[in-house]
C-alpha cells in the first residue's frame, strides 16, 4: 500500500510538472487541493505531498487566503553565473534592484575566513550582510568578508549608495580579473527564510565566491543563499 501511495505521488508530481512547463504561465493559479484530488483520482493527501514537493523544487508558490500560483522559474530565471553584478543584472531583466544592508562590522577573522581572504588568522576583515531584492521582492541573502586593510574606508553608508563592484572600481582602484564560484543545492534555514519571505525548508542555491584582483589577491569572499524560485544555474559547454 506505501509503495502504491508512492507512486501516486511520484506521478502526480510528475504529470503536474509538465503542464506547468508546457502549459501553464508564470502566476497561474493551480486548482485547490480538493480539485486536483477530483481531477486526478488520487486522495488529498497525495496531493498535499505532491505539492509539497513541487514547492521545495521551486515550481510553486503558496499566498495565504489566496491559493497556489505558478512560479516564476522558468520565466525571467536569474543566471547565477558569470553575472558579478547583481544590480546589473535585475536591470538587465527589467526589474528595479534594491540592496538592504543588515549588518556592517569590522570582525577577526578565524582560521576558515583567513585560509580563504589569503589573511593572518584574527586579521581584521569587514563583513557585510545584504538582502539583494528585484521590484521589493526579496530574492538573495549575501554574506561578504572583505580584507580590513584593502578596504578599510569602506562605509555602509557607501555600499548604500552604489553597487559594491564599482566601488571596488571608483574607489579603491581595484580591477576584477576572475572568480571562483561553487554552487549547492540546500534547504533554507528559518532564520535565512524569515528574511527572503519562504517557508522554512524551502529549496535554495547557495553560491561560494572567491573574486581576485589583477594581482591575484583575494578581495572578496561571499556566501549567498539565493531562492530557487528565482534562480538557475546555467553551464553553456564549448567545444575547443
Amino acid at each position: 500500500m506505501n509503495k502504491k501511495k508512492q507512486s501516486l505521488y511520484g506521478q502526480l508530481v510528475d504529470t503536474i510538472r509538465e503542464s506547468i512547463e508546457t502549459e501553464l504561465k508564470p502566476h497561474d493559479l493551480l486548482p485547490s487541493e480538493r480539485e486536483l484530488s477530483e481531477i486526478y483520482g488520487v486522495s488529498r493527501t497525495t496531493v498535499r505531498l505532491a505539492m509539497q514537493e513541487l514547492e521545495n523544487l521551486g515550481y510553486i508558490y503558496k499566498k495565504h487566503g489566496k491559493g497556489t500560483f505558478v512560479s516564476s522559474i522558468s520565466d525571467s530565471i536569474m543566471n547565477l553565473t558569470g553575472a558579478y553584478s547583481f544590480t546589473e543584472q535585475m536591470l538587465a531583466l527589467g526589474k528595479e534592484p534594491k540592496t538592504i544592508i543588515l549588518d556592517f562590522s569590522v570582525v577577526e577573522s578565524n582560521k576558515y575566513f583567513s585560509e580563504n581572504l589569503g589573511i593572518h588568522k584574527g586579521s581584521k576583515m569587514i563583513k557585510v550582510k545584504r538582502l539583494r531584492l528585484a521590484d521589493d521582492e526579496p530574492m538573495m541573502l549575501e554574506r561578504s568578508y572583505l580584507p580590513f586593510k584593502r578596504f578599510e574606508s569602506l562605509t555602509s553608508e557607501r555600499l548604500e549608495q552604489k553597487p559594491m563592484y564599482d566601488i571596488f572600481l571608483d574607489d579603491y582602484n581595484e580591477r576584477i580579473k576572475c572568480a571562483e564560484e561553487e554552487f549547492y543545492a540546500s534547504l533554507v534555514n528559518s532564520k535565512d527564510a524569515s528574511f527572503l519571505k519562504i517557508p522554512e525548508g524551502s529549496a535554495s542555491l547557495n553560491l561560494i565566491r572567491k573574486t581576485f584582483n589583477q594581482d591575484n589577491e583575494v578581495i572578496e569572499y561571499t556566501l549567498s543563499v539565493a531562492r530557487a524560485d528565482q534562480f538557475r544555474y546555467k553551464v553553456l559547454h564549448t567545444k575547443s
